[in-house]
C-alpha cells in the first residue's frame, strides 16, 4: 500500500530540487554526518540556514519556501542530529552539541556568515549558533521558540511528559502536535497520519534523549545577543503565548 508521507516527501524534494538545490553530506567529525541540501551555485548572495523543529526533517518544513527564498538568498538545509539521514556515535545530544555540528558543516562548505531561521526546537538551536558563535551570524529568525527551553507545563493539555507531546506515538497525540505547528487546522483521516508516525518518527530513543537535555529545570537567564533578531509569532500560539514573545524582546 502507498505510504502517503513517502510520496509526499518525495514531492517536496522535487520542489528543494526544482529551485536549484542539491542533496549533500557533510561528515563533521569521524561518525557524525549531517544532510543537507544546499544550492548548487551561490553566488555572491547571502546565506540562510534553515533549522527545522522536531515534528519534520528539513525537507517537510521548509519545501514550500525554498523557490521564494532561493531568490535572494543562498539556502542551506540541513537535517538535525537523528532527523532525516543526519547521524552520530557521540552521547552529547544537547542542543549545544546540534549547534556545534552545524557550524562545523557551515564551515567545511565554506560558508562563514549566515542567517539562522529556526522553528520550534529549531528556534533553540539557532539561538545557541547565536549565542556561542556570533561572528558568524548576521542576524537571526526564530519562529515559536525561546533562546532556552524551561518547563512547557504539558500537564495543562492532558500530557505527562515533553516527550508525549513532541514524539507521539497515537494518531491523537500527532493530531494535537499538528494542531499547535500549522496556522490552520487541517481535517485527515487516520489512514494517512499512521504513514507520517511511522516515517517521520524514526530513531525515538535518541530524539527522547534531546529532550531530555533540552529542558532546563529552575529559574535560568535568557543570553543577550549582539545581532538583530526578527520573531516571528502565531497568535494563538498554544506554548509560548504572544505576550511571552514581547517580553523577549525586552
Amino acid at each position: 500500500m502507498l505510504n502517503l508521507v513517502v510520496a509526499l516527501r518525495s514531492s517536496m524534494c522535487m520542489i528543494i530540487k526544482s529551485a536549484g538545490l542539491v542533496p549533500y553530506t557533510v561528515e563533521t567529525e569521524p561518525e557524525t554526518n549531517l544532510h543537507f541540501w544546499l544550492p548548487k551555485k551561490t553566488g555572491h548572495k547571502p546565506a540562510v540556514l534553515l533549522i527545522h523543529g522536531f515534528a519534520g526533517d528539513g525537507v517537510m518544513t521548509w519545501a514550500l519556501q525554498v523557490r521564494s527564498l532561493s531568490k535572494r538568498y543562498s539556502v542551506y538545509i540541513p537535517d538535525l542530529l537523528f532527523f532525516g539521514k543526519s547521524y552520530t556515535d557521540k552521547p552529547d545530544r544537547s542542543p549545544e552539541f546540534q549547534a556545534e555540528c552545524l557550524v562545523k558543516a557551515m564551515r567545511i562548505l565554506g560558508v562563514n556568515t549566515f542567517v539562522p531561521v529556526g522553528f520550534s526546537y529549531g528556534g533553540v538551536v539557532a539561538f545557541k549558533i547565536a549565542d556561542l558563535y556570533g561572528d558568524m551570524v548576521k542576524a537571526l529568525v526564530v519562529s515559536g521558540s525561546p533562546p532556552v527551553m524551561t518547563d512547557l507545563n504539558v500537564n495543562r493539555f492532558g500530557f505527562s511528559s515533553i516527550s508525549d507531546v513532541l514524539l507521539p506515538k497515537t494518531v491523537e497525540g500527532l493530531k494535537f502536535l499538528l494542531s499547535t505547528a500549522l496556522h490552520k487546522r487541517i481535517w485527515l483521516p487516520s489512514w494517512p497520519l499512521i504513514d507520517y508516525l511511522k516515517t517521520m518518527f524514526t530513531n525515538r530513543k535518541e530524539r527522547a534523549e534531546l529532550l531530555e537535555a533540552l529542558v532546563i529545570n529552575g529559574d535560568t537567564t535568557f543570553p543577550s545577543f549582539p545581532q538583530k533578531i526578527h520573531l516571528l509569532w502565531g497568535e494563538n500560539d498554544r506554548f509560548f503565548s504572544l505576550e511571552f514573545a514581547k517580553d523577549l524582546r525586552m
